[in-house]
């Protein structure tokens, strides 16, 4: 990356407000701002660094007032976090070779790649897939026959598919996820033995989705897992079979989703946060970190924390009851 304050104004419809031949070369937090590096500032709490901060260019909002002397070369924006993410990817996808490529992979005669597809060494792909254009796919990466893979997905080092997994486009798979392995489906049986129950179905991911670095999300004993458009799992979750999460829904790391739970579209899940199965949380559900959903969530919007989880603000008083209780005797 070699951007002048001029160029990235452009990229991002901003107005420089300095010197708009300040070059940068790399990103930065703006309490380590060095020259030839960029930052952002959108959180109040950090103003003190704008005045303090050696970076060449400062990202900030329209709105933005200084109360002192600032060195940096200003870009304003109506929005600099968000223009801070699009540049950012802007760059990454700037790092990322367009040409094929083919490594010291095994890949099946039957399997269909589309154009542009970048493969690294020791991938097996099997027979029956289909690749989308333009999609990477990086060292001992295993994906099983009969598996659809859409445009512009990256598919990090270790990840593994299994047979018949359906995948969106621009889909991100982080190293060591998998995809499609058996859920935890067991029969007790009279003499307190445990009949494995195979599952047959599979797991669909729609368009836009980000999965964490150790991740497992399951298949479905008879049709499918799905993941819709627009879901962010942070690493080392576990998505049971038969779970369905909602479009544009995030989960912080560690979360556990049981079997066949639903998960209402634009919900957020704290970290370590445990889901009974064969229950569903109403859309826009947010839950604090570290609790444990074992019923219904029926009101969309509703803000939920504790174990078991209960309204928040429920939670905030009958602590307070708790704690005085507790400082009385």
């Amino acid at each position: 990356m070699q951007l002048t304050a001029q160029e990235i104004a452009a990229l991002l419809g901003g107005k420089v407000d300095g010197d708009p031949a300040a070059a940068v070369s790399s990103f930065a937090r703006i309490e380590n701002g060095k020259p030839g590096q960029l930052c952002f500032y959108a959180n109040p709490k950090y103003e003190s660094y704008v005045y303090t901060s050696k970076a060449s260019v400062l990202l900030v909002n329209d709105d933005f007032k200084p109360s002192g002397a600032v060195s940096a070369t200003l870009v304003r924006v109506p929005d600099a976090y968000a223009a801070l993410a699009r540049l950012m990817n802007w760059t990454a996808a700037r790092g990322r070779t367009s040409r094929a490529h083919r490594g010291r992979c095994r890949i099946a005669w039957s399997a269909r790649l589309g154009k542009k597809v970048w493969v690294g060494d020791y991938v097996v792909i099997g027979a029956r897939c289909r690749i989308g254009d333009r999609t990477r796919i990086m060292g001992n990466v295993t994906i099983g026959e009969g598996t659809t893979i859409g445009s512009d997905c990256i598919i990090y080092p270790g990840v593994q598919i299994f047979p018949g997994m359906v995948i969106g486009d621009r889909v991100i798979l982080h190293a060591g996820c998998i995809i499609g392995d058996d859920g935890f489906g067991n029969a007790k049986q009279p003499d307190g033995s445990w009949q494995k129950i195979e599952h047959l179905g599979n797991v669909i991911i729609g368009n836009d989705v980000e999965i964490g670095s150790n991740t497992t999300v399951d298949r479905a004993p008879m049709e499918s897992t799905i993941i819709e458009d627009g879901v962010r799992i942070d690493n080392l979750c576990q998505i049971a079979h038969g779970v369905v999460v909602g479009k544009n829904t995030a989960m912080a790391s560690q979360c556990g989703i049981a079997g066949s739970a639903r998960i209402g579209e634009g919900s957020i899940l704290a970290g370590q946060v445990g889901v009974n199965g064969h229950i569903s949380i109403a859309p826009g559900t947010v839950v604090g970190g570290k609790s444990a959903v074992i019923g219904n969530v029926r009101k969309p919007g509703t803000t939920i924390y504790g174990n078991p989880a209960i309204d928040h603000a429920t939670y905030l008083r009958a602590y307070a009851l708790f704690k005085k209780a507790a400082e009385e005797n």
